[in-house]
């Protein structure tokens, strides 16, 4: 049988994350150690789990309403206020399977054939495919290293064209960790504002910023109603397994996301739900204790390897934002791809190559430092000694 002439030509297109390219090899690596996935290596603290346990046990096993729990919503309402300043209210608020289960029924939501969405590159590996399989066309808005990967007003005008629909801001940025202030944000919004443009703002690292607070897209005057928030529980509350998230939007657009919701999900898992919800009212109640000491010691890992890769001359920015650092690999002579290559083969540690955010990241590396100081300080040795042998 012929699986090309039967199989959709959009689907066989896309290439497969970058992200996962290497990770088949590294399974078969005893010593391997993995700088790949963006995963906290932290255990979901044991109320948010215990949580899920006890409705169980009470027997909340039935589905939620296709928009999640109320009282989940309602808190998370309360969250984005008091954190952010992002104002909305329950009927506005859907609870996803992750939020890539969000950025998918946004795009979804948003496009017609061939319109077009600004993207900054580098950033997350998921937005182009959604945006393709969504029938949209994805622009990819090139940030330079020189302005620490922050796109600009000037180059966000030149990218828009008649048929542009929307623009992504994904801050704090993965690969980068950038992280923009209220007056860069204001700025983009200006132009987004001048064309009348949506954004779709992707907040899922915005508890995970270091000297600086995250500032959201929706919180920006005149922005609420262009606005489509998406965030979760994956980083910030170590539940990535869990795969909860949520998107946050005026109600004409919640509304017709809610429809692809119903026929593709239903609804989210219902323990899960429980679970958010304690992480959120618990967390409230104790400060968000858990997320602080998890930031903490993301922050001593972030000037741990940030000075590590400075000291073996891989020239790289200090992060303001999430938990990946994107040294420049070019004064070794090799591609971002061809050095994680070679160094997986040689010295056993996987990193992702820049490319896989897009084509201003083809001379950078990117490294998660969401893992123990143990393997960070076993991987930064064997980098520093591969980076020796090819000088």
């Amino acid at each position: 049988m012929n699986y090309d002439e039967i199989l959709s030509r959009t689907a066989r297109a896309i290439p497969p994350s970058g992200i996962r390219k290497f990770f088949s090899v590294v399974e078969d690596i005893p010593d391997a150690i993995s700088l790949g996935v963006g995963e906290p290596d932290f255990v979901t603290p044991w109320e948010i789990r215990d949580a899920a346990i006890k409705s169980l046990q009470k027997g909340y096993t039935s589905y939620t309403s296709n928009s999640g729990l109320l009282r989940l919503r309602e808190e998370i309402c309360v969250y984005q206020s008091t954190r952010f300043r992002a104002e909305y209210e329950p009927d506005e608020v859907i609870v996803t399977v992750g939020a890539s289960e969000a950025i998918d029924i946004a795009l979804r939501a948003l496009l017609d054939p061939g319109q077009e969405v600004i993207i900054p590159d580098p950033s997350f590996v998921s937005y182009a495919p959604i945006v393709t399989l969504a029938g949209g066309v994805a622009v990819p808005l090139r940030c330079r290293a020189e302005n620490d990967f922050k796109p600009t007003p000037a180059d966000l005008e030149a990218a828009v064209t008649p048929r542009t629909k929307a623009v992504i801001l994904p801050f704090p940025n993965n690969p980068t960790g950038t992280v923009l202030s209220r007056e860069e944000t204001e700025a983009l919004c200006a132009v987004v504002k001048a064309h009348g443009l949506m954004v779709l703002s992707d907040e899922i690292y915005a508890e995970l910023t270091y000297g600086r607070q995250h500032v959201s897209v929706a919180s920006v005057e005149g922005m609420r109603e262009r606005t489509i928030l998406v965030s979760g529980f994956s980083k910030a509350f170590a539940m990535t397994g869990w795969r909860i998230g949520y998107v946050c939007a005026p109600r004409p657009v919640t509304a017709v996301m809610l429809k692809i919701h119903q026929y593709a999900i239903m609804c989210t898992s219902t323990p899960a739900q429980y679970a958010a919800l304690t992480a959120l009212t618990g967390g409230r109640a104790e400060g968000f204790a858990a997320v602080e000491e998890m930031r903490g010691k993301y922050d001593m890992r972030r000037r741990f390897v940030v000075h590590a890769f400075n000291e073996m001359g891989l020239h790289c920015p200090e992060p303001s934002g999430a938990f990946y650092v994107f040294p420049c690999v070019r004064s070794t002579g090799y591609t971002g791809d061809e050095f994680a290559e070679k160094l997986l083969r040689s010295k056993h540690v996987a990193v992702v190559p820049g490319s896989a955010f897009g084509a201003a990241g083809k001379d950078h590396v990117r490294c998660s430092y969401a893992t123990g100081m143990t393997q960070l300080t076993e991987a930064m040795r064997r980098i520093a000694e591969f980076v020796k042998e090819q000088a």
